[in-house]
């Protein structure tokens, strides 16, 4: 623990949503959920609006539907939130070589280690001006936690929800703590947190209480150990600049199970090759190709294969996944599919051709050795299951995302079906606009790039030196409390 709160922790509110809301005028102030928006899909973001309704991340959107059914549902623009999170994490950047991004929309800082607070007064000035520069350089905002550990940090930021900076003084953790549910802990989920709830222990001084001899008894001699320091607010780790992935991978859930052989490889050799254009992304390459299908029966299998060396050939990858798939049974139909690669490097096998090459005698060894006979000498090879209109009229044009209209300008949709697509005409810095439908077809109307939040974003070049030190003007003494 630090005698001075100089961990930061940033967590942009309901960032997606959000974002959303910045850049469609017509949605400010309205419940906006963004997510999976086909039978089998998943919340992502709610917008604090859509919060009050009951509507929360990882819930089935089919739910959140009958709970907000006047919500507006959007696919995800991931272009847009990758762009502003590059904006968000410069900013961080500018404050000290310590940033630890955890995701798109949230990171820890070390403002010891960059100079830039030594003392709670400091830190506050500090976490206040951070929130001034992310309004002006993106127009949405973020919770700032500031405390003497990343654990109470991130607590703190939680509990300053939406838009605001608590600081956490060094010395109150414990009382802090104490009223807290279990469940505010970092590995407290809903299974450890039932377990502790039936032996009485429901908050975090209940924890503290008990002793760590009895946490040991009740979860195990790690998590138990580990339970009694939290419960102390005890948390020694430190801020790390960059946490190397262990994996890059991708999936994706059918809206309605495939039972088509051919089409499920298909959609296999699609993933595979969106796997390998992230992995070449990030700059890294992977020696082990790992497949995971779930069955209709939501039984989730997984396979791998592990190649003579590192690549990132899309060839040798998706050839690597197709064999996997040979070995599962997709009777009954498949609702998940997804391929990974594991045991990344920075480098790649030299002889990537002779690998592609024995990838392909391999399949062709295992198609002569497992294809049964058929009568006539041929296989009968079924045709892949066509795609249905409206299907394919909403890859093109998925609800929330850009489009441009030659006579109309700039747009995004807000639904389409029945051959047609709705799209209201607004942009980021305008009025809320009107609402025109177009046939699918339409060969005046086409996808579009996002439109910056902000135009003509403050000059924060030297920033944080000349950046002012708080919004509202908040006094900047003392500590322990919320500043909205």
């Amino acid at each position: 623990m630090r005698p001075a709160p100089t961990i930061l922790h940033l967590d942009m509110d309901a960032f997606y949503a959000s974002a959303e809301q910045a850049a469609k005028p017509s949605l400010r102030g309205k419940a906006v959920v963004v997510g999976g928006l086909g039978p089998r899909g998943v919340v992502a973001t709610a917008s604090y609006e859509a919060r009050r309704l009951g509507v929360h991340s990882a819930m089935p959107t089919a739910q959140a539907r009958r709970l907000a059914p006047n919500a507006a549902y959007l696919v995800p623009r991931f272009s847009l939130y990758r762009t502003v999170s590059e904006q968000v994490m410069e900013l961080l950047g500018r404050l000290s070589p310590l940033v630890e991004p955890l995701s798109l929309d949230e990171a820890f800082v070390d403002l010891e280690a960059g100079g830039t607070a030594d003392d709670s007064a400091s830190a506050r000035a500090t976490g206040e001006g951070l929130r001034t520069a992310i309004h002006a350089v993106t127009g949405l905002s973020g919770s700032v936690g500031l405390a003497g550990s990343k654990m109470l940090a991130k607590i703190a930021s939680e509990e300053a929800k939406p838009d605001g900076l608590l600081l956490i003084e060094p010395g109150t953790e414990r009382e802090l703590l104490a009223p807290m549910s279990v469940r505010i802990l970092p590995g407290v989920g809903p299974a450890t947190g039932d377990h502790l709830r039936r032996a009485g222990m429901t908050t975090v001084h209940d924890l503290a209480e008990a002793g760590e001899a009895e946490l040991v008894r009740l979860v195990g001699k790690a998590h138990g150990h580990g339970l009694y320091r939290m419960a102390l607010g005890l948390d020694d780790r430190p801020v790390v600049a960059e946490r190397d992935a262990k994996s890059v991978s991708v999936e994706d859930t059918f809206d309605v199970d495939l039972h088509d052989r051919v089409r499920v490889r298909a959609e296999v050799e699609r993933l595979a090759v969106r796997c390998v254009e992230r992995l070449r992304a990030a700059d890294r390459s992977g020696r082990t190709v790992v497949l995971k299908v779930r069955r209709y029966d939501f039984s989730t299998l997984t396979r791998s294969e592990t190649l003579r060396g590192p690549t990132d050939d899309p060839t040798v990858v998706r050839e690597a996944a197709g064999r996997l798939l040979e070995s599962v049974d997709t009777t009954g139909g498949v609702r998940l599919l997804g391929v990974g690669v594991t045991g990344l490097a920075d480098y790649t096998q030299e002889d990537l051709f002779a690998q592609a090459a024995d990838a392909r005698e391999l399949a062709q060894r295992a198609q002569e050795h497992s294809s049964p006979p058929v009568e006539g000498g041929e296989e009968s090879v079924p045709e892949p299951e066509p795609d249905s209109a409206e299907l394919l009229a909403a890859r093109r044009w998925p609800a929330g995302h850009d489009v441009h209209h030659e006579e109309h300008g700039h747009g995004w949709v807000q639904g389409s079906g029945v051959g047609r697509v709705t799209v209201r005409f607004e942009e980021p810095l305008s009025a809320p606009g009107r609402v025109l439908t177009f046939r699918v077809d339409d060969p005046l109307l086409r996808p579009a790039d996002p439109l910056p939040l902000v135009r003509d974003a403050a000059d924060y070049s030297s920033w944080p030196a000349s950046l002012p030190k708080s919004r509202s003007g908040a006094d900047s003494s003392g500590g322990g409390e919320s500043s909205p």
